[in-house]
Order: C-alpha cells, then structure tokens, then sequence
C-alpha cells in the first residue's frame, strides 16, 4: 500500500469512528455494532431501545 492509500485508509478509520462517536451519543437504551472486514470499519449497525415508562 503506497502513502496515498495508507492516508486513505487512515481517514476512512477517521470518518468511521467520528461516525461511531456520533451514533452512540445519540442513542439513549441499545448498542452499536461495528462491523469489520481484513481490519476495516464495512458497517455500522445501531439498535435502539424505547422505554415506556
């Protein structure tokens, strides 16, 4: 992998994360999944909660 690819790569994890942080600060009951494929974020999955109280 050549530096371009390597910066790529590194942004791509970058903007994945951010994406992450983003999902889980809004998300008040359930979890979030991060999906990896050859050490790459492929999927973010994010499954809620209501509580009826």
């Amino acid at each position: 992998m050549g530096s371009e690819g390597k910066e790529k790569s590194e942004k791509d994890l970058e903007t994945a994360w951010n994406e992450a942080k983003r999902i889980v600060s809004e998300v008040k009951y359930g979890s979030v999944t991060l999906v990896i494929q050859d050490g790459v974020i492929v999927q973010i999955e994010r499954q809620e909660k209501l509580r009826l109280k």
